[in-house]
């Protein structure tokens, strides 16, 4: 089995390398947890280059226009066309962004209109490894009242050929995750549990 490899985009537009610390706690969860084998260094891979389709798992984030060149968008199309799997976060964690807005609208652009759908929270991907038998749990900025003072009780997805192909989410994960997995143990749950599932989801669907 190959390792897993945590690849984050790097697209022209915007600001892509946010929670710089997230990719190693989600890795350290993945050994804690899992019997998954991991590489340990997160990998920075550009959405235009062919190196994309090397890897089943791919993560992009933002706080500002996400605006693709033609490369970019062929790319994006392709990799979600033929299996691969992106996991996208809202650094913003609104609804009303620019981050969310550009990001949407470039979904648009590529699969079509309403492409985004609510998943349901009895998904499988809430049982992919870990239970959550209410959706995606709660991160601390929604609660706080920064973003747009909304708890976001559903994420969205792009499904290919009934598998989820984009899990988009609104609720700032990257944040929510970007602390030195030593700090875990202070914590009463482990919130990166359900960034195990989103990795699980992605590798067996």
């Amino acid at each position: 089995m190959q390792p897993f490899t945590f690849v984050r985009l790097q697209y022209r537009s915007g600001n892509w390398d946010t929670d710089p610390r997230m990719p190693s706690n989600l890795l350290h969860s993945l050994i804690q947890y899992t019997t998954v084998p991991v590489e340990e260094q997160e990998k920075v891979v550009a959405l235009e280059s062919s190196e994309l389709f090397k890897y089943p798992f791919s993560y992009l984030s933002g706080h500002k226009l996400v605006q693709f060149n033609q490369k970019e968008r062929q790319n994006f199309e392709t990799y979600v066309r033929n299996g691969g799997f992106v996991f996208v976060d809202d650094c913003n964690h609104d609804i009303d962004g620019l981050f969310a807005r550009s990001f949407e609208e470039q979904m648009r652009q590529i699969f079509g209109q309403s492409v985004l759908k609510k998943i349901p929270n009895n998904h499988k991907l809430y049982k992919s490894f870990f239970t959550f038998e209410e959706g995606p749990p709660t991160t601390s900025f929604e609660l706080n009242g920064w973003g747009d003072d909304l708890v976001h009780d559903y994420l969205k997805a792009i499904e290919v050929n009934g598998r989820i192909a984009v899990l988009y989410s609104n609720k700032d994960y990257g944040c929510e995750w970007d602390y030195d997995f030593r700090n875990k143990r202070w914590l009463a749950e482990d919130n990166t549990k359900f960034g195990v599932n989103i990795i699980m989801y992605a590798l067996t669907s």
